[in-house]
């Protein structure tokens, strides 16, 4: 197998909102809430018109970005026997991707996250774990990962606890590992951690600038390549309108963001490009050809609802 991804596994409930909604829930636009009580999450749902359903999850949607571009890859992630678990197991399976994991009824149900489209088209989330957030170690195929030439991982998923144990062992059977920092949320909540997986632990990371810049707190952008060139791992940076870079050792390739698209929807804007960015380093591209497929790929999702990419 080419890529196994780890990660929430996660049912995205897709619905447009106002900026009115955002505010009366004191929700910070643009950025992820993480949601502890199950009422609370239900309640919310229960003012909503839901406009679609997938099955989701930050690395899921990366690894079937990758299957659909014809790559072998797998995805281990924690679900329950119930509905939205089905869901998920069917999502997956319909995008030929191994799913490396056998449900059973959990004290918890499947992990669901509200993707709220403002009318401007950025997305705002709020994400009830439930079993997802439960991942342990006993849950980690190992011969899946010895398996595979890459594993990817998400920051989401990474947790004191039964998830970091999770994280360490996937960590140690890989031969080598890649890693999105998730969302600014995430690094900020872990940051020594985080800091320590990308100088000591991972071999290619992929972040925002805004979440590159909170972990390293970098005052301005030069910070950063610095950063980058100083650790000696290959890091990709997606930079909104201004492109993307990527510096590996000491090579550093920039692409322009594209021009005159018609935007709808920016949910998987990140993880379809790491999945286009990921395709081109397993099939040997270079560096800007790789950043050109991940470029190629986020440019398609942000132009549909969801994070799949639609292929009819």
């Amino acid at each position: 197998m080419k890529i196994l991804g780890i990660g929430n596994a996660i049912v995205d409930v897709i619905c447009k909102v106002d900026d009115n909604f955002i505010l009366k829930n004191n929700l910070t636009k643009g950025l992820m809430k993480l949601i502890f009580d199950e009422s609370e999450f239900k309640e919310l749902l229960s003012n909503l018109k839901i406009e679609k359903t997938v099955s989701g999850g930050s690395v899921a949607n990366s690894i079937v970005g990758l299957s659909q571009l014809q790559n072998n890859v797998g995805f281990i992630g924690k679900i329950s026997d119930d509905k939205f678990g089905l869901k998920y197991e069917e999502g997956l399976k319909k995008e030929n991707v191994d799913f490396f994991y056998s449900k059973k009824k959990e004290p918890l149900p499947t992990g669901t996250c509200l993707i709220l489209i403002t009318p401007d088209s950025e997305r705002t989330m709020c994400t009830y774990l439930g079993t997802a957030g439960k991942i342990n170690e006993k849950d980690i195929d190992d011969q899946a990962i010895k398996k595979s030439e890459i594993i990817f991982l998400e920051g989401y998923l990474w947790d004191e606890g039964e998830p970091k144990k999770a994280f360490d062992k996937s960590i140690s059977c890989a031969k080598k590992v890649a890693m999105s920092l998730s969302d600014k949320f995430c690094v900020d909540r872990h940051k020594p951690h985080f800091l320590d997986l990308v100088k000591n632990k991972l071999d290619i990371i992929f972040a925002n600038e805004g979440e590159i810049s909170s972990l390293i707190e970098a005052k301005d952008f030069k910070e950063v390549i610095e950063f980058g060139m100083n650790i000696k791992k290959h890091l990709v940076i997606t930079r909104g309108e201004k492109g993307a870079i990527s510096i590996n050792n000491n090579e550093i390739e920039e692409i322009d963001a594209k021009k005159n698209l018609k935007i709808i929807d920016l949910t998987g804007a990140g993880d379809l490009f790491a999945a286009g960015y990921l395709h081109g380093y397993i099939n040997n591209y270079s560096q800007k050809e790789c950043l050109k497929k991940g470029n190629e790929m986020s440019s398609k999702i942000i132009q549909q609802i969801g994070a799949r990419i639609d292929l009819q």
